[in-house]
């Protein structure tokens, strides 16, 4: 197999390291991207020229541009954009300040965007490209608590399937992964919390209950490193796929409950229609 080259956004740790090295492993090149530069030292003395270390805020649209640029004339293209930088903000929709939702929302959706925008027109000029948009089972369902991701990966799903559409006459293919519970820092020290309104104060505890007996036994990221490996190298790649055994359950009862209730009131639906 030829090798690839790959973008990477989040590498400094969790699914963006572990697939950096995963790719790295088999001979393909990785351009990565962290805030800090620094934690991806040791990768970049293991794997020479191979490996392309870069600074960079995903926030910060002009900066994607210019890393994107950079990767492209450091390997001459681009097979796989794996936008995979994000955290998970904690608080109720009540809790919730503009700032928090605005830099929720920057991070995990407005940054996917403009790495996508920066790295289509290279795609497209060679006719090839597969763009991994990493979402989550909460980018298609939702639960107490987290209402600002779930509102940055729904947009992101929708943002994606609609680009899917659109880049697939010039050879492009785009992924949604959607993993579960995994042991990485998301609900650790990458995620940001709101202040606690004493109103919620019994909930938050009954939500964190129910979030531990939901998640089970987090997944390995390492692991998932070759799931991905098959996601990039399959001739036909899905739109989209669970990443751990827990989605598929939570996916299958949250779609029968709402097609349940659509087809209850399906007489007021169209009565709607005059």
């Amino acid at each position: 197999m030829t090798p690839k080259v790959w973008f990477i956004t989040g590498a400094s740790r969790g699914f963006g390291r572990e697939w950096a090295i995963a790719a790295l492993e088999r001979g393909d090149s990785v351009a990565a991207t962290a805030r800090d530069v620094s934690t991806l030292d040791d990768l970049a003395t293991k794997y020479g020229d191979r490996m392309l270390p870069l600074t960079l805020d995903v926030t910060d649209r002009d900066a994607d541009f210019a890393a994107v640029t950079a990767a492209h004339e450091r390997f001459g293209r681009l097979d796989v954009v794996v936008n995979n930088a994000g955290y998970g903000h904690f608080g109720m929709v009540e809790e919730l300040t503009e700032a928090e939702v605005r830099d929720q929302l920057e991070t995990n959706l407005f940054g996917a965007l403009w790495v996508t925008q920066a790295a289509l027109p290279f795609l497209r000029e060679q006719g090839s490209g597969h763009i991994l948009q990493v979402s989550s089972i909460g980018g298609i369902s939702a639960f107490p608590l987290v209402g600002a991701y779930h509102a940055s990966k729904w947009a992101l799903e929708g943002l994606s399937q609609s680009l899917a559409q659109e880049v697939t006459p010039f050879g492009i293919h785009v992924t949604l992964i959607e993993p579960g519970g995994f042991s990485t820092d998301w609900a650790g020290p990458s995620a940001r919390h709101s202040d606690l309104h004493p109103a919620y104060a019994e909930i938050h505890e009954q939500v964190q209950e129910a979030r531990t007996a939901r998640v089970g036994t987090p997944g390995d990221p390492t692991a998932s490193a070759a799931a991905v490996l098959k996601v990039v190298d399959a001739e036909n790649p899905p739109l989209r796929i669970f990443f751990g055994a827990a989605p598929l359950g939570i996916a299958e009862q949250d779609y029968e409950s709402r097609l349940a209730t659509w087809r209850e009131w399906q007489p007021v639906s169209v009565e709607a229609q005059g």
